[in-house]
């Protein structure tokens, strides 16, 4: 193996009773293809955690936000099991170095590869779920996530992120408390550069440019987040 599977399971928080099972895991389709004696790659396990992983992010939702309706549910479900997000997941676990790749593969930058870390993180996931039950595979997949709150704190912060700003504003300042104003603009017509401030009632606390006025204020917005503490206090 490539990477200290010991090291990989103190950091999940798991200890596997069948170490076979967190290999096959690990095992990308291109190291099985090179490797024909192996008992197979983890597209089987990948297929398995990703239902086990909508599960238990769908429980663990449902508990924390008691107020939600089915399709706000739903989309912070999404958030949290896209690909991106959890290929970012499989790097801060270190999963990335424990993969077991082709050689082609290796050299064209398959442990990089998006696809590849999402594969591997949900057939750990699935791995865990064989190996442990579904209680383990919850306690685990919970553990590496951490604090949802915060997670999905940063990822509507980064998907919308004046809508986010608002969501902290509003229940200190009410709903017109922002306002976005174009601080200058620079360029000729066809490659105009905005750049626009955000105020929180007079006080600027944000500053964002862009090749239109939304983008513009989105990373006003952006900056406004970065200064801003989740309450912000009373002014």
């Amino acid at each position: 193996m490539t990477g200290d599977l010991d090291a990989l399971q103190s950091r999940i928080g798991y200890r596997f009773r069948d170490p076979a099972l967190l290999e096959r895991a690990l095992t990308h389709a291109s190291f099985a293809q090179e490797n024909p004696g192996l008992p197979g790659n983890n597209q089987r396990l990948e297929f398995l955690g990703d239902s086990v992983l909508q599960l238990v992010l769908t429980e663990a939702l449902f508990a924390l936000f008691p107020d939600d309706r089915e399709g706000d549910l739903t989309k912070r479900r999404a958030m949290l099991g896209k690909g991106e997000f959890l290929s970012a997941l499989a790097r801060e676990i270190g999963l990335d170095a424990c993969l077991r790749l082709g050689a082609n593969e290796e050299s064209t930058g398959g442990r990089a590869r998006l696809a590849a870390l999402e594969d591997a993180f949900e057939a750990l996931v699935g791995a865990v779920d064989l190996d442990g039950g579904i209680d383990a595979a919850r306690t685990t997949v919970l553990a590496i996530y951490g604090d949802l709150r915060g997670r999905l704190s940063g990822l509507e912060g980064r998907a919308n992120p004046k809508g986010r700003l608002q969501e902290i504003v509003q229940p200190r300042h009410g709903n017109n408390a922002l306002r976005y104003e174009v601080a200058s603009t620079e360029g000729a017509d066809h490659q105009r550069i905005y750049e626009v401030a955000v105020y929180l009632l007079e006080t600027r606390i944000g500053a964002g440019r862009g090749a239109s006025k939304k983008v513009a204020e989105e990373e006003a917005a952006r900056a406004a987040l970065l200064s801003l503490d989740p309450a912000p206090p009373a002014q």
